[in-house]
């Protein structure tokens, strides 16, 4: 099905490049400062002022925490808080989901253009939206509220909040719609409205956004954490300015963004000049799509800049892992903050000063309206900021002392289960599973990553206990554990995925509807990096009239597939449908990339993983080369004879098994 273009859409289409200088927006007057003033801010006053800019994006984030009833949010932390300067330019981003901070200043830029005059930007309004092609998240459950802070009637700055919300409409519960073609079968965008009005939300906004939910007392519930996570964070300000003065904390907003432009260069210019480039795949565009999609990144490093070049990326596709602008800013603003800029504020409005990006509207990672883009967050900007890490993890490996921050690829998928119905208490619900939120960190190319170690593009990202989400949903595990053999083997070993096993419970229905959208099945997609190999593939598996619950009733927990009887089927990547009370969701979730080849890694390390439950003992022969013995001792003999037949094997100078 061809996408039809919709005229007028293009007006949606925020570039996500700088205002035009001017003081002045409608009747919106900015408070602005010179560059005189931002030299002449004393040492102590910036560091000050700095750390408190810093503490006040934390604020925000506990602000939402405890007044949010999501699961998402609460135990998960899927959400971002940011600082904005007067036009957009991001001063600083709470450390959540930073794919989520790198939109807020295309947000705040729509905003200033389009709502200044009508119906006016003033002290005590809050904007909501949802729109990515507006920007301020990377799908549509991805809902964003913008504040403005005044000081003596000039526009001083903005804050933000954006979180998943758990269900915003569209043809499937919780907003995945997996047999989607385009936007229309989800959760329609909605570009910036203005939904607090001078200190008092709007009843008719309001009405207007919570009545295409399923869960609308949830997410509005959540609506007014956003709003007064705002409030608490211009109370901060408010505060902050009175005591040193506005010109004195734009000042340092200035220069904390030039200061962090200024380190980010001045880094580039120890590195090498050069081109990487790496593909990142996607399998399934939408339930019944066989295909893989690529994503193409050559990256150079010229000097003190930084050139992404998506030039080869496959046409924007029928089906709903497309992803706007937005969401190509998503997959590289993570991995520059947390690879190149650990050491420095994490102001994105330096740091993407020192970035130029290259891609074409209409592509599968910048795709036009009106795209499906229900699952862009974790397909086509997930896959971007794969294909991302593989590029600036080979610019650091070439640098003694950068390369400790560059890791291979972590978890190269975010495994979706998505379940609705009626709880245990007799009320609809939908939610998102976050369990693999835990997925493998990659490896260093002085360690092996984290297990379960989580995402690197949400630093504080968790998962919940198991007891909060049976408690919040009708539902019972069976086990969450690590997984073996899901860590990318190398020199060094990726961190390891995990697994979740659960069955539904307690539901009046005795039955919950689930959604499975899932990709990197057919291809791996954590690379590893140096010889390393790539993580375990996704695996889901949904077993039919299980045992299950017969086993708990005689005290028995089963502990693998096998003993779960009943009909196991091998899940595709998208897929919806309804478990019964004797059916059983598996969902195996991806570890982290190697570095470095497998045959070099010691012996002892490899024995102490397969000790600890890690990699199996044959992986550990079939892979590493690694002979133990029975009391689980590397035989030194015998595994350098093994490793010597696999080198030659490699070569294609000797066939046969390994014995």
């Amino acid at each position: 099905m061809p996408v039809i273009p919709v005229a007028g859409s293009e007006r949606f289409a925020e570039s996500g490049q700088p205002l035009p200088e001017s003081d002045r927006f409608g009747e919106v007057v900015l408070h602005q400062v010179d560059d005189q003033a931002v030299a002449g801010v004393d040492p102590l006053t910036y560091e000050v002022i700095r750390h408190r800019l810093v503490a006040i994006t934390d604020d925000m984030g506990e602000a939402v925490k405890r007044m949010s009833g999501s699961v998402v949010v609460t135990d998960c932390n899927d959400f971002g808080t940011g600082i904005m300067d007067e036009t957009g330019e991001t001063v600083q981003v709470g450390l959540y989901n930073m794919q989520l901070g790198s939109a807020l200043d295309m947000a705040v830029r729509w905003t200033l253009q389009h709502r200044s005059s009508n119906p006016g930007i003033r002290p005590g309004d809050q904007f909501l939206l949802n729109d990515p092609w507006v920007g301020g998240g990377l799908h549509q459950n991805d809902v964003t509220v913008l504040a403005p802070l005044f000081h003596q009637d000039k526009l001083f700055c903005w804050t933000s909040v954006v979180a998943h919300q758990v269900d915003l409409g569209g043809v499937s519960p919780g907003s995945w719609s997996v047999e989607g073609h385009d936007v229309f079968w989800e959760s329609l965008p909605i570009p910036p409205v203005k939904m607090v009005e001078g200190g008092v939300l709007r009843s008719d906004m309001e009405d207007m956004y919570l009545r295409r939910s399923r869960v609308p007392r949830l997410v509005g519930l959540d609506l007014r954490a956003k709003i007064g996570a705002n409030n608490v964070a211009q109370d901060r300000l408010t505060a902050l300015i009175d005591s040193y003065g506005p010109d004195t904390v734009k000042a340092v907003m200035k220069k904390m963004m030039s200061d962090a432009e200024t380190q980010l260069r001045t880094k580039l210019t120890e590195l090498p000049n050069g081109t990487w480039s790496a593909v990142a795949h996607q399998d399934g565009a939408r339930a019944g799509d066989r295909e893989i999609h690529k994503i193409v990144v050559a990256m150079t490093k010229q000097d003190d800049t930084l050139t992404f070049d998506f030039t080869g990326t496959d046409p924007q596709v029928d089906g709903i892992i497309n992803c706007t602008y937005a969401g190509l800013r998503g997959g590289i603003l993570p991995i520059l903050l947390t690879m190149l800029c650990p050491d420095m504020s994490w102001s994105p409005g330096g740091i993407l000063r020192c970035v130029d990006i290259v891609s074409e509207p209409g592509t599968i990672n910048n795709c036009t309206f009106p795209a499906g883009i229900g699952k862009g967050s974790v397909n086509s900007a997930w896959a971007t900021q794969n294909a991302v890490s593989e590029t600036v993890a080979q610019l650091l490996s070439t640098h003694p002392e950068l390369s400790r921050s560059a890791m291979s690829v972590c978890s190269g998928t975010f495994d979706l289960a998505l379940l609705a119905g009626v709880d245990q208490r007799g009320l609809g619900f939908a939610t998102m599973l976050c369990d693999s939120m835990a997925g493998g960190l990659g490896a260093k190319v002085d360690g092996d990553g984290v297990d379960t170690g989580g995402e690197n593009c949400i630093p504080m990202g968790r998962i919940a206990d198991v007891e909060i989400n049976e408690f919040s949903f009708p539902m019972l595990y069976l086990w969450r554990r690590e997984e073996v053999d899901s860590g990318g083997p190398g020199r060094w070993r990726g961190g390891v995925g995990a697994s979740s096993c659960f069955i539904p419970h307690d539901s009046p229905t005795e039955e919950v509807h689930l959604v499975v959208s899932a990709n990197g099945k057919s291809v791996p997609m954590a690379p590893g990096i140096a010889g390393g190999y790539p993580a375990a593939t996704q695996w889901d598996v949904l077993v039919r009239d299980s045992t299950a619950r017969e086993q708990l009733a005689e005290g028995r927990i089963p502990q693998s597939l096998t003993d779960l009887g009943g009909r196991a089927d091998t899940l595709p990547p998208h897929l919806e449908t309804d478990l019964a009370a004797g059916d059983v969701y598996f969902t195996h979730w991806q570890g982290g990339g190697g570095v470095g080849d497998p045959l070099h890694r010691e012996p002892d390390r490899v024995a102490a993983d397969v000790l600890a439950g890690k990699v199996s003992d044959t992986g550990a022969r079939e892979v590493y080369g690694v002979v133990l013995t029975r009391a689980g001792q590397p035989d030194l003999d015998a595994t350098e004879t093994l490793r010597q037949q696999l080198r030659r094997q490699r070569a294609g100078v000797e066939e046969g098994a390994i014995g």
